[in-house]
């Protein structure tokens, strides 16, 4: 009865919507297996209401230590209490978000218990007859896609991509086990936080944005991709590109939507010009309403969206603007 673990993120007291994410991810794991889904929550605080949350999304146990060693994060004290509770009760699988925290843990963690590790992971699954958890992500810049296995060690460790997996809705009538995490008082933490400072202007970021609209190699040229920028500004979301605009010096890696840039899933996301690349199309998945305006009406996006505009997206974008600037002078 090896459980399945996830590695819950929080912050402020609050847990982070990833949290749940990986709950849905390990549910299913975990029903096929046939065993219980644990989450695993270390913070220097945090309300048991909250943590039972995570019983709603799925939970079967909470492991949750609140030490003031926990914040800010550091890899050596996180680690120092996993390890301990890992090795206490030696789960078969571990899953993290894939994260700063996560995909600084997980790496330092499976070097600790000498053990596997697949990052950025798009897709798992157990494979029949073995019980092994098949990692699935994309490989050679997202090319093809890889699956991975760790058939002689345990646990087996995956970090998966955020936005990667779509919410379920939560049963606020479960409850969860919590139990508490115990290291001995003698752990100290080689790493001193004198300070910290926020990087940038995170509401930018395409992954928490709830409209994207992202422009691809349909628009020809640099000068032309203001189109997208106009467009984004004028719906108040973020703006994103296909790797072909990226890779022409369009637009930033950040703004990248695809298994090779970031997984998104906001409530509208508009493609221009975006052909619909296999890479491309796995990264939108899970967003809400897709707006597609191509040219092609063979173009492979038209087929994933729920409003597929064909026409010039030349023709299209200025008249879309001019709509949405009449309405906000009516407004």
């Amino acid at each position: 009865m090896a459980e399945v673990w996830t590695i819950a993120e929080a912050s402020g007291g609050t847990l982070k919507e990833v949290s749940f994410e990986l709950l849905a991810r390990g549910r299913s794991l975990a029903d096929e297996l046939g065993v219980p889904l644990a989450s695993v929550v270390l913070t220097d605080e945090i309300e048991e209401a909250e943590l039972q949350r995570l019983a709603s999304y799925g939970a079967d146990i909470i492991y949750a230590e609140r030490d003031p060693r926990l914040a800010p994060f550091t890899v050596a004290s996180h680690a120092a209490f996993l390890t301990a509770l890992v090795t206490r009760h030696a789960p078969q699988i571990i899953l993290a978000a894939a994260t700063t925290s996560g995909r600084t843990l997980l790496p330092y963690l499976a070097v600790k218990l000498g053990c596997g590790l697949t990052a950025d992971c798009t897709a798992l699954a157990i494979e029949e007859g073995t019980g092994n958890l098949l990692q699935i992500r994309p490989a050679i810049g997202g090319n093809i896609m890889a699956t991975i296995k760790s058939p002689d060690h345990r646990p087996q460790m995956a970090t998966i991509r955020p936005r990667s997996t779509p919410l379920p809705s939560p049963d606020h009538a479960r409850r969860a086990t919590i139990i508490p995490i115990a290291v001995t008082d003698d752990f100290h933490d080689p790493v001193q936080v004198l300070s910290l400072r926020p990087f940038g202007d995170q509401s930018s970021s395409i992954e928490n944005a709830a409209i994207v609209v992202s422009g691809g190699k349909g628009l020809k040229k640099r000068d032309n991709f203001t189109l997208i920028e106009d467009l984004a500004a004028a719906l108040g979301g973020a703006v994103g590109a296909s790797r072909d605009a990226v890779d022409r010096g369009w637009a930033s890696y950040p703004h990248q939507v695809g298994l090779s840039g970031k997984t998104i899933s906001p409530e509208l996301y508009v493609a221009v010009g975006i052909s619909g690349a296999i890479q491309h199309l796995a990264g939108i998945k899970t967003a809400k309403t897709i707006v597609a305006i191509n040219r092609d009406s063979e173009a492979n996006i038209l087929a994933l969206a729920d409003i597929a505009i064909i026409g010039d997206l030349f023709a299209i974008i200025p008249v879309l603007l001019r709509r949405l600037e009449e309405r906000r002078t009516i407004e």
